[in-house]
């Protein structure tokens, strides 16, 4: 099993990766098939079925696939662009996507959102179709955003193409067992196994530059939420919070009467930080989405201004070794908040990040799968329930409640031994069977919990 860092770490625009992210890669995927067809195509329209049609207007959805089916990619994103053709798009009434000419779209009429009819692949499910110029359709295709920005065609969910295929990789442990015999007969760190298995696809240099960039633009968004002030957008009148505690804490820095546990406070301002910039639509890196992107770099950046001797020349290793973890997660159970809740989001997310921690900590390779599964259980059966579907309450201090359960994983794992009783695997299996028998109205639909019981308007 194989599934690249740059596959977990993917940079992108917000809300949400499964929402916006997802839905973009689609439009673009439709596109390249259209390229190929052999018809004179006039025009496209796209359907929304199950959470993207019930919480996409406030993840953004629509708009993910209006500019997607403009040629607009998500890893490119520039806002002004994107602002600009949206105006032009609802004016003239055309997308105009390279090598294939003008074709007729009305954002009003062709984005339908179709609350009735859910997906039998998954509950992340989206149609297009192109027509020609009497306005009958002539292609039609299948998308399911499965998580993490991660798209596949319904034949390709049938086929299983949510795995690997390419050459085999030196270490292609499927499961946290697996991979801590191969470390043990290795004498490599999970790091160093990860680093090995990329490096059977990439060379060193693509590697080195790929990982600093993922830092680069998860540092850059931490600082930019930390400067921002403001309301969010999508009518919660949802205030910024990150500048204002981050300005405190600044200015409280150094005081002998600050508390402990203050500490918990820069965790969660980092993580915030993030979060707000991803509801506000800003670029964000899915960690491993977006509605659990903060908490990875938030770790990351506690550790790297807080804890002693901590370099930023190891934040490879630690996306790394996070990375493994979080392919151990997709590959056996889910990220996808849709299909498992948040325990499959800010839980995974968790995981991760103590698994970095831990490692960069000096943590062995018994720690560090103890830290994630520590992380990971206590998150276990956390319902994905966003009030009026945005990816803002409660999901941006949940972030900040989901790096100080990281810390505290990787802390309470170095102080073991790696022995312990509940196993990362079994944690992982738990929490698949648990999404499974989750009720939809608390997976991403925004029909229970927080999400009708907290005033919203």
């Amino acid at each position: 099993m194989f599934l690249s860092v740059f596959d977990m770490f993917k940079v992108g625009v917000g809300p949400s990766s499964s929402h916006t992210i997802g839905p973009m890669v689609a439009a673009n995927r439709f596109l390249d098939h259209l390229r190929a067809q052999p018809f004179n195509i006039a025009g496209v329209r796209a359907s929304l079925h199950g959470s993207l049609a019930f919480t996409g207007v406030g993840h953004a959805t629509d708009r993910a696939v209006i500019l997607g089916l403009a040629g607009i990619r998500s890893d490119a994103y520039d806002a002004d662009r994107a602002e600009a053709e949206l105006a032009r798009i609802s004016q003239e009434k055309t997308v105009e996507p390279a090598g294939l000419g003008s074709l007729k779209f009305d954002p009003a009429k062709d984005v339908i959102f179709d609350y009735d009819n859910i997906l039998a692949g998954h509950a992340n499910g989206m149609k297009l179709y192109a027509t020609d110029a009497q306005g009958d359709v002539i292609i039609e295709e299948t998308y399911y955003s499965i998580g993490g920005g991660f798209v596949l065609t319904a034949a390709e969910l049938a086929d299983g193409k949510d795995t690997d295929s390419g050459a085999p990789v030196p270490f292609p442990f499927h499961t946290a067992a697996e991979m801590l015999e191969m470390a043990a007969s290795s004498g490599k760190s999970i790091a160093e196994m990860k680093r090995a298995n990329e490096l059977s696809r990439m060379p060193n240099s693509d590697l080195d530059s790929g990982l600093s960039r993922i830092w680069q633009v998860m540092n850059d968004c931490i600082d930019r939420g930390l400067a921002t002030e403001g309301i969010l957008p999508g009518g919660l009148s949802v205030r910024r919070r990150a500048k204002g505690i981050y300005d405190a804490l600044m200015a409280e820095r150094g005081m002998n009467l600050t508390a402990p546990h203050t500490i918990n406070d820069w965790m969660s301002t980092y993580a915030m930080a993030v979060n707000e910039e991803n509801a506000a639509g800003g670029q964000i890196v899915t960690a491993p989405t977006n509605g659990a992107a903060g908490v990875v770099p938030a770790t990351i950046r506690y550790w790297l201004d807080h804890v002693p001797d901590a370099t930023v020349g190891r934040v490879p290793e630690f996306l790394l070794t996070a990375a493994a973890i979080g392919g151990l997660i997709k590959y056996n159970a889910s990220i996808s908040g849709a299909e498992c809740g948040c325990q499959a989001e800010v839980g995974s997310a968790a995981a991760m990040a103590a698994a970095g921690l831990c490692d960069v900590m000096g943590g062995t390779p018994e720690q560090v799968e103890n830290a994630a599964e520590i992380a990971l259980e206590h998150h276990l059966g956390m319902t994905c329930d966003p009030v009026k579907g945005l990816v803002q309450v409660p999901c941006i201090e949940r972030n900040g409640l989901g790096t100080i359960k990281a810390v505290s994983a990787a802390s309470l794992a170095i102080r073991g031994d790696g022995k312990h009783m509940v196993h990362l695997d079994v944690a992982i299996e738990t929490m698949r069977q648990t999404g499974e028998d989750m009720n939809a109205k608390y997976k991403e639909t925004a029909l229970g919990g927080l999400a009708v019981n907290v005033p919203n308007c």
